[in-house]
């Protein structure tokens, strides 16, 4: 990859990060960050605009580790019945949101 490559990772990295702060909800977050996934994978892309964008900005937007905080905050409070429904909620509506940006990438090209 090259230097230019490179530096627009980080900055997707930051720009990921950045809303993911401003928005600070990880439901929200889970969903339109698989939307903004399913809808630039579907795109015909090059591996390294595809890279920056999915490994860049998706993964920084909506990092895993957010998703097990808010999950552990639920269980850490004796919630078992709120965590077993976030937790199945998130996933589920997390792949119908992935499904629908690829839907909704192919209808517009």
């Amino acid at each position: 990859m090259k230097i230019k490559n490179f530096i627009f990772l980080l900055l997707s990295c930051y720009a990921g990060t950045f809303l993911r702060l401003i928005i600070n909800n990880n439901f929200i977050i889970s969903i339109l960050g698989s939307f903004f996934f399913g809808y630039i994978f579907s795109k015909k892309l090059s591996y390294s605009k595809q890279q920056i964008l999915l490994s860049g900005f998706c993964s920084c937007f909506t990092s895993f580790s957010g998703y097990i905080y808010f999950l552990y905050k639920i269980l850490n409070k004796g919630e078992l019945i709120k965590f077993f429904v976030f937790s199945n909620s998130i996933i589920i509506l997390s792949l119908l949101s992935m499904l629908f940006g690829y839907w909704i990438s192919r209808k517009i090209t």
